[in-house]
């Protein structure tokens, strides 16, 4: 596997910190572009991305702003248009580096709400779109005194740092009892600001979902204790016979390192090779 790394700036000249993995021995068949979650960074997907290489694809991922190696205070944006922005600035990479090649995106937990809003408000043209654990509404749903709180807060001081209050037990279950080593890239915070865009972003895409016009996998652990189950299968509803709805029983949030992450890692490659199968590969133009 070949890795790389450079920056990107942002449309309002935020530097993000991207990079891409290369299959070794062999030509890439498809792009597969990867949006972190809340509080990680690009780095936490080296394993998923070591096995999407090695079923043919590239894979590109870039550090959110306010994540990782990005510019940008931790735990903020601006506008989900921001982070939406962001990645379609990742999938006009991965047509540049590859051009002809399909184009596939990943989002993960947070990075799901970010994806599905990307292909829903940016209509980007993409040969499947993968969604794991999607931040669409939380677990637990916030009080309306609460939620109303924060909305005024996002308006008086949206870039306040709190702490998420996400605990490692939470996110998966793990195969000995050893405690994983702290990434000190990763963080716990969040913004007012961030906070309420996710959250009306989490709404407004299940409002949309029909409008989608790409292949969906959508996969959500039952036991998730931190982002919506019932949320996810609304949006399966919605979205319809576009949508291949894969509920894990007992998965906690982070599938791809859960107790299953090796059937959940091959039903997604899987996955992106029936697409390949089901579309010809058109010639490229300029």
């Amino acid at each position: 596997m070949i890795h790389t790394e450079w920056k990107l700036a942002a449309s309002d000249g935020l530097t993000l910190y991207a990079r891409e993995w290369l299959p070794a021995e062999r030509e890439a068949v498809g792009t597969v572009c990867i949006v972190h979650g809340m509080g990680e960074h690009s780095g936490c997907y080296a394993e998923l991305a070591g096995a999407f290489t090695e079923a043919g694809f590239a894979v590109l991922a870039y550090d959110q702003r306010g994540h990782g190696r990005s510019a940008g205070r931790r735990g903020h944006s601006p506008s989900i248009m921001a982070l939406v922005s962001d990645a379609g600035l990742l999938l006009e990479e991965a047509r540049t580096r590859h051009p002809g090649l399909p184009r596939f995106l990943y989002g993960h937990s947070m990075g799901g709400s970010v994806a599905l809003n990307c292909a829903l408000r940016l209509r980007p043209g993409l040969d499947g779109l993968i969604l794991s654990s999607p931040w669409l509404r939380l677990a637990m749903r916030v009080p309306a005194l609460k939620l109303r709180i924060g909305r005024i807060m996002a308006r008086l001081w949206p870039t306040l740092p709190q702490r998420t209050g996400l605990k490692p037990g939470d996110l998966f279950r793990a195969a000995s009892d050893a405690a994983p080593q702290p990434d000190p890239l990763n963080h716990l915070w969040i913004t007012p600001g961030m906070f309420v865009a996710l959250e009306e972003a989490g709404e407004w895409a299940l409002a949309h979902a029909r409008e989608l016009d790409t292949p969906l996998l959508l996969m959500h652990g039952t036991a998730d204790r931190v982002t919506s189950f019932e949320a996810s299968r609304e949006l399966a509803r919605q979205v319809g016979s576009r949508c291949e709805f894969v509920p894990w029983d007992g998965g906690y949030h982070e599938l791809h390192r859960d107790l299953d992450k090796d059937d959940v890692i091959r039903h997604m490659t899987r996955w992106l090779k029936a697409r390949l199968r089901s579309k010809p590969r058109e010639p490229f133009r300029e």
